[in-house]
C-alpha cells in the first residue's frame, strides 16, 4: 500500500513489458487474487523437487553460517543413519552437502533472482 491511501481505494500496477513481461503480469494477477481473497493458483515456476532442493540449500547455508560441519549438515538434511551408511570422505552425500552449501551461497549472492523467471525455450 502507498502511504496514507486507504486500503479500500483502487491501486494500480505499472508492469514493464520486456522479456519478463508475462512473468510480471502473472505475479500481479497472483497478488490481485491474494488481496481479494481469491484462490491463488500454485506457482508453477518450480517443481516440487526444485522447491525441496531450494529448502535444503538454505538449510545447509544456515547450518554452515552457524558453524556446523558438512557432516552435521548432512545428518540434519539426509538423516544420520543414511549418512553413516558410507565412509564420510568418499560418500556421495558429502559431495551433495558441499554442493548444497555452494549453491545456497550463490542463491544468497543474487542467484535468487533467477527463481522469479520462467524458463524460456
Amino acid at each position: 500500500m502507498l502511504g496514507d491511501i486507504p486500503s479500500d481505494h483502487p491501486l494500480a500496477a505499472l508492469v514493464p513489458l520486456g522479456a519478463d513481461g508475462l512473468d510480471r503480469i502473472e505475479a500481479v494477477t497472483r497478488l490481485w487474487r491474494a488481496i481479494n481473497n481469491r484462490a491463488v493458483p500454485p506457482d508453477a515456476r518450480l517443481t516440487a523437487q526444485q522447491r525441496r532442493r531450494q529448502r535444503h540449500m538454505l538449510q545447509a547455508v544456515d547450518g554452515r553460517m552457524n558453524g556446523a560441519s558438512y557432516r552435521e549438515i548432512a545428518d540434519a538434511i539426509f538423516g544420520a543413519a543414511r549418512v553413516a551408511d558410507d565412509p564420510w570422505k568418499t560418500s556421495p552425500l558429502r559431495d551433495a552437502t558441499i554442493d548444497l552449501v555452494k549453491d545456497g551461497l550463490s542463491l544468497i549472492a543474487g542467484g535468487y533472482l533467477g527463481l522469479l523467471r520462467r524458463r524460456r525455450r
